[in-house]
C-alpha cells in the first residue's frame, strides 16, 4: 500500500507550498488539499482552467483583501481564490492579495497551496523569462514532471515551449526525449530550479509513472536529481499512488568507544589492510550515503586520522564515557541545521501576542509566526536528510548491498525504522527516519537506538547473511570474524 502525497512531501499541519512544472500540478495541489487538515486555501499566480474550479468546495473571485475578510469566521473545506474569469480561464490574483493571504494563513495556521506555473496541458515544459512566478515566502516548491512524454518527440504536441526545452536539454527539436535530457532540464538554474527561493525545500515529483517501465526509469533518475532536490517522489497521481520517496540518507559511524574489553582500539584493527573505521566509512560512501559522519571519542586523534582523507565529517563526542547514547545524539545533532540566532529568537518573542505567550512558535520567512514551524523542527533546526543509517565501527563486514537495501525499503513508505532480520534476530545496521531524530537526540547512557523502538513502527528487512550478527568485543570475536570472512 503506497503512502499519501502529504506524507511523501513531509508536510506540517499548515504548509505553504508552490506547485510548478507540468504533468499533474493541479492534480497534485488539490489531492494534497484533500489529505491535510482543512480549511485549506488554494490560489494561483498564473491562469487556471475553469473546468478545474469544481475541484474546490468554494470559489472566491477577488482582487482586494476586503472581499476575503468576511470568510475569517466560517472557513470550511478547500477554498479556491482566483482573479476574475476570462473566457475559459481564471486570472491570477495580484501581489497585494497574495501577500494578504499569506499573512492571513500564517496567523491562523491555515495551509496555503499556490499553483505558480502554466503548461497548456502538456506533460513537460520549459520556462519563459517571466516564469515561474513563485512567491518568495513559500516553504516548499513541488516541481512536477510528467513521464509520459519520455521517448516521444520534442515538439509542441508533447512539450510546452519546445524550443526553450531544446536549449536547456541539449536536444534538437524533433528528437526523442530521453531521461537524461529531462534530468538536465530539471537541474538547470534556468529550468527546473528557476526562481525557487533559496530557503524553500525543493521536491521533484516524477509523475505519470503508470507503467513498470516508467517506474524503473524514474528510480534511475532519482539519484542524480538528489544533487539538486531535497527529495524525489515517484507517483501516478491519477490513481493516487506514490511508489517511492527518494531522499538523501546519512551514514553515522559510531566510533567513540574505548574498547575496554578488547584491550586496544577496535576502530583501528586491520580489515584487508585498512583500519576498521576506514573500511566502514568507505562502505557507507560506496553505498551512496550522504553525508557520512564519523563520531569519535576515545582515541579521537588516531581514529580521526584513519579517515582524514575520506569525504566524511568527523564529530567528536566529549561525552563518550557516558555510553553509546551520547554518540548517537552527537551524530544526529550534526545533521541538524543550526538553531535560530538570539536576535531571531528575540524577534519571535516580540511578535507573540500576550494571549498566546505560552505557545511555542517558529517564524515564517515573511516574519509571520507559524505555529507549525516549531513542530516541524523540534530540535531548533531542520535536517535536510530523510534519515540516517547507524553503522558500528566494529562491523567492517557490512556490505553495500544491505545498506542500499535498507535505503530502498525506506523509500517505499518512509518507514520510521528499518532493520535487517536474520532468521529471527534483529541485526545491524539500522535505518532511522528523520521523524525519529528528536527521540534519538534525547538518549542518555549506554543505550542504542533500540531504546526508541517502542515509540515508532519498525519495518524488518529479511536478510540471509548471518555475518550481520557478528561484532567484535573480544580478540576471540575478531578471530571469528576473520575466519568467517575467509
Amino acid at each position: 500500500m503506497s503512502i499519501t502525497l502529504a506524507k511523501a512531501l513531509r508536510t506540517g499541519s499548515s504548509p505553504c507550498i508552490a506547485f510548478i512544472g507540468a504533468g499533474g500540478k493541479t492534480t497534485a495541489m488539490f489531492q494534497l488539499a484533500r489529505q491535510i487538515p482543512t480549511p485549506v486555501i488554494v490560489t494561483v499566480t498564473t491562469h487556471l482552467g475553469i473546468w478545474q474550479i469544481p475541484l474546490a468546495d468554494k470559489h472566491i473571485i477577488s482582487d482586494i483583501p476586503a472581499a476575503l475578510e468576511e470568510i475569517e469566521h466560517g472557513l470550511q473545506g478547500v477554498i479556491l481564490v482566483t482573479g476574475s474569469i476570462d473566457k475559459d480561464r481564471t486570472k491570477p490574483i495580484n501581489d497585494n492579495l497574495l501577500d494578504w493571504l499569506h499573512e492571513f494563513c500564517g496567523y491562523h495556521s491555515i495551509p496555503l497551496l499556490i499553483e505558480s506555473d502554466g503548461a497548456r496541458q502538456r506533460s513537460l515544459k520549459a520556462w519563459a523569462e517571466h516564469e515561474p512566478p513563485i512567491p518568495s515566502f513559500v516553504e516548499q516548491v513541488l516541481q512536477v514532471a510528467g513521464l509520459t512524454s519520455l521517448g516521444k518527440l520534442l515538439n509542441d504536441e508533447n512539450v510546452h515551449r519546445p524550443e526553450l526545452f531544446s536549449e536547456l536539454s541539449g536536444l534538437k527539436v524533433g528528437e526523442p526525449i530521453s531521461p537524461e535530457a529531462l534530468i538536465r532540464v530539471l537541474e538547470h538554474p534556468e529550468g527546473g530550479l528557476k526562481n525557487i527561493p533559496t530557503t524553500a525545500r525543493r521536491v521533484a515529483l516524477l509523475n505519470q509513472a503508470d507503467a513498470p517501465e516508467l517506474q524503473a526509469i524514474a528510480h534511475k533518475m532519482a539519484q542524480p536529481l538528489l544533487s539538486a532536490y531535497h527529495s524525489v517522489v515517484i507517483s501516478n497521481l491519477k490513481e493516487e499512488k506514490i511508489f517511492a520517496v527518494h531522499e538523501p540518507i546519512a551514514g553515522i559511524v559510531l566510533a567513540a568507544g574505548e574498547s575496554r574489553r578488547f584491550g586496544q582500539p577496535k576502530q583501528l584493527l586491520d580489515w584487508h589492510g585498512r583500519p576498521f573505521v576506514r573500511a566502514v566509512s568507505q562502505n557507507a560512501l560506496d553505498a551512496g550515503l550522504s553525508p557520512v559522519v564519523v563520531v569519535t571519542g576515545a582515541n579521537a586523534e588516531q581514529v580521526g586520522a584513519a579517515v582524514m582523507d575520506l569525504d566524511v565529517k568527523v564529530v567528536r563526542n566529549d561525552e563518550w564515557k557516558s555510553g553509546q547514547g551520547s554518540s548517537i545524539k552527537a551524530g544526529v545533532l550534526s545533521l541538524i541545521q543550526p538553531p535560530p540566532s538570539l536576535p531571531q529568537i528575540r524577534h519571535q518573542i516580540s511578535l507573540i501576542d500576550n494571549n498566546n505567550s505560552d505557545v511555542e512558535f517558529g517564524t515564517h520567512p515573511s516574519g509571520v509566526l507559524r505555529e507549525d514551524a516549531h513542530r516541524r523542527s523540534p530540535l531548533g533546526g531542520r535536517a535536510e536528510v530523510g534519515g540516517a543509517i547507524f553503522l558500528l565501527a566494529d562491523q567492517p563486514q557490512i556490505t553495500t548491498s544491505v545498506i542500499r537495501a535498507l535505503v530502498e525499503k525506506h523509500a517505499e513508505e518512509l518507514y520510521p525504522i528499518v532493520a535487517p532480520m536474520v532468521v529471527d534476530r534483529r541485526a545491524n545496521p539500522v535505518l532511522f527516519d528523520r521523524v525519529t531524530f528528536s527521540n534519538l537526540a534525547t538518549l542518555e547512557g549506554d543505550v542504542g537506538g533500540r531504546a526508541i523502538f517502542h515509540k515508532h513502527r519498525v519495518e524488518y528487512l529479511p536478510w540471509h547473511d548471518d555475518s550481520l550478527l557478528l561484532d567484535v568485543d573480544t580478540p576471540e570475536h575478531y578471530q571469528r570474524l576473520i575466519s568467517s570472512d575467509t
